[in-house]
């Protein structure tokens, strides 16, 4: 097998132990992934030369373990640490051997509790928000790429980085202590491993439904958990909850990965050895205490779990637990589940209306399955032509692929009703495709409109949308944005309502008055290295955007024209480099995170400096400031 990929999979499998271990060694959590990920390089760097080690695993351990020694010596810290927390100083100082520790790999013991553990008690620190502790433990504990955490959480892959940064910024401040404040972590980690194992189970992205490595990981969390915990009652529910719903991960999919409804599942494919654990999980949790949300969850999973065929589900046991879960949780996709439980025990209208009244509160307005539920539950009222446009509605809201394939599928099944007049998404298009529509105005046009499509639907009748629906979905989506915003959405709506020949569409849009733009001065640059100050001086002086200057190239100065003082500070900012970015980090780049060619320094090694890290460093600098008030604006 070729080296990159063993060292890929080992450090898939052994990076948040890894890490942990480091945590545990030096006390500082962007240390340790920085020192893990080294160890990292240094195998890419060997292995394809020298073989790929019989102990990979430990062979990164010793490397990263050692370079922590290193870093604690020279920074003075080795002293007054525990001699069993450091590698055998006597080893030899080349490459690392394979001979493993006292507790199976080099430096390990096996004392205290899983280092995997410690780490998901660090991210969920207290002190961190609750976004960032989530970020934060998805990246480190369960090993997901920023870019993924994005995914799941339908965010900028710079706001996970940011938030992850913000972390270790705001631990690095409050010290990391010993991780024995179990009982108040506890619910933050739970709900992170619960996150964990919802993205390993119904992936919120991609092709696949299903990630079972993230399953498998939460699961092993979990029980661990339950180790350290066997008084918590939720810890129980949870894991619990996990091994019930895991149970159906091999009939959740057919032949092509699409997924299978509960109701259609091939009940003789459960895991019954996984039931068994998630009732003897359930039965510990109920001696524990009073039944919390997870129990609850996991005892509406037992009753799924017990019914042999669909019609011998237990619903009206159902839906009085969803009514018991509500009070404890009241969440909108708790309620959610109870409106279907509630369909299936007192009829689909009972259900309708448990909906419509949270669709009513703006909730989940976003949310695939909101669309979903209220779809099949207008199709088992025998509302077809209803229930087509809501699947539809559905599928344009899934972010998964294998979701929106099978919404679609869902939709198309229902026989297609006699016309009824023209359809919003058709009329949208139209709208959009006219000849005499400037680009910028269609650009801008087709934000609003699109989304309001897919707040309604692109088969909703027409004749069914009338003024207070527009501005039901104007109102939630915009009002909260400046006036001018406000007003170039309700001019787009105005604009499509004058085409249609309904004027009466924007009726409930009423315009707002634009405040006077006040210009305020730019901030002086302050002082700090060179790095900065030349950013900060070149930003100052030209009209270009921040994402200019951070383009820029060595080769590229030639061509500036700057002031004799910026021309002094990019001189030596650059010194001998001929080629590579400008403007570059502080570090080499992570061995996950590897830029193209050109991000990086072929000089130094290092990257070129993104926006986000350069933002950081001037509202620091300058108390708050961005940097995009240091442009200078053209006159008149």
């Amino acid at each position: 097998m070729d080296p990159g990929e063993v060292a890929a999979a080992v450090w898939r499998a052994e990076s948040a132990t890894l890490v942990g271990g480091l945590v545990r060694l030096v006390g500082d959590v962007g240390l340790a992934e920085e020192l893990a990920q080294d160890a990292l390089v240094a195998a890419l760097e060997q292995w394809p030369g020298a073989g790929v080690p019989d102990a990979p695993a430990a062979w990164l351990t010793t490397v990263a373990r050692r370079r922590a020694v290193d870093h604690l010596r020279r920074s003075g810290r080795l002293t007054g640490l525990p001699d069993e927390g450091l590698p055998d100083d006597r080893a030899p100082a080349g490459p690392p051997d394979d001979r493993p520790g006292p507790a199976g790999e080099p430096g390990a013991t096996s004392e205290g509790p899983d280092d995997v553990l410690r780490l998901a008690l660090l991210t969920c620190h207290p002190e961190l928000a609750r976004e960032e502790r989530t970020a934060m433990t998805l990246r480190l504990v369960a090993g997901l790429s920023t870019a993924e955490i994005g995914r799941a959480f339908l965010l900028h892959e710079p706001q996970v980085v940011a938030r992850i940064a913000h972390a270790k910024r705001t631990l690095a401040g409050v010290g990391i202590d010993a991780p024995g404040e179990l009982a108040d972590r506890l619910p933050s980690v739970l709900e992170v491993v619960y996150l964990v194992f919802n993205e390993g189970y119904t992936a919120t992205s991609g092709d696949d439904l299903l990630r079972p490595a993230l399953v498998e990981e939460a699961l092993r969390l979990g029980r661990l958990l339950a180790v350290h915990a066997p008084d918590e009652p939720e810890v129980h529910g949870l894991v619990a909850l996990m091994e019930l719903q895991a149970s159906r991960s091999a009939a959740r999919t057919d032949a092509t990965g699409a997924p299978v409804p509960l109701d259609e599942q091939d009940r003789s494919r459960w895991d019954r050895a996984a039931i068994r654990r998630g009732l003897a999980a359930l039965l510990r949790a109920r001696g524990a205490g009073p039944p919390g949300p997870y129990v609850l969850q996991a005892a509406i999973a037992v009753a799924h779990a017990r019914a042999e065929r669909p019609e011998d589900t237990d619903w009206p046991q159902i839906a009085a637990l969803y009514d018991l879960l509500v009070t404890v949780t009241p969440t909108a996709v708790v309620r959610l589940n109870r409106a279907v439980a509630l369909g299936r025990a007192r009829g689909p209208e009972v259900g309708l209306a448990a909906v419509d009244e949270l669709a009513a509160g703006g909730a989940l307005r976003d949310y695939h399955l909101l669309p979903a539920v209220r779809a099949d539950l207008l199709a088992r009222h025998g509302r077809d032509a209803e229930a087509r446009v809501e699947w539809r509605r559905a599928a344009a809201l899934a972010s998964n692929a294998a979701e929106r394939a099978v919404l679609l599928r869902r939709a198309d099944a229902l026989a297609a009703v006699a016309a009824t007049g023209p359809t919003l998404g058709p009329a949208v298009e139209r709208f959009l495709a006219r000849d005499d529509l400037a680009a910028a105005s269609r650009r801008s046009y087709a934000q609003t409109l699109l989304r309001l499509t897919r707040a309604l639907g692109d088969l909703r009748p027409l004749a069914s949308v009338d003024d207070a629906v527009v501005a039901d979905v104007v109102t939630t989506t915009w009002g909260a944005t400046s006036a001018a915003t406000w007003n170039r959405h309700r001019a787009a709506v105005r604009s499509f309502a004058a085409w249609l020949s309904r004027p009466d569409l924007a009726a409930g849009l009423p315009g707002r008055t634009v405040s006077p733009r006040v210009s305020t001065p730019a901030p002086e640059v302050p002082d700090g290295p060179p790095r900065e100050r030349a950013l900060w001086a070149l930003l100052a002086e030209s009209g270009g955007t921040v994402t200019d200057a951070l383009a820029l190239d060595v080769p590229d100065l030639g061509g500036l024209r700057c002031s004799p003082r910026t021309t002094a500070l990019l001189t030596d900012l650059v010194g001998n480099r001929t080629a590579g970015p400008v403007f570059l980090s502080e570090r080499r780049p992570g061995p996950t995170r590897t830029p193209g060619a050109r991000d990086l320094c072929p000089h130094t090694g290092r990257r070129r400096l993104s926006y986000e890290r350069a933002e950081y460093l001037f509202k620091r600098a300058s108390g708050g400031s961005t940097l995009g008030r240091l442009r200078r604006r053209p006159s008149g």
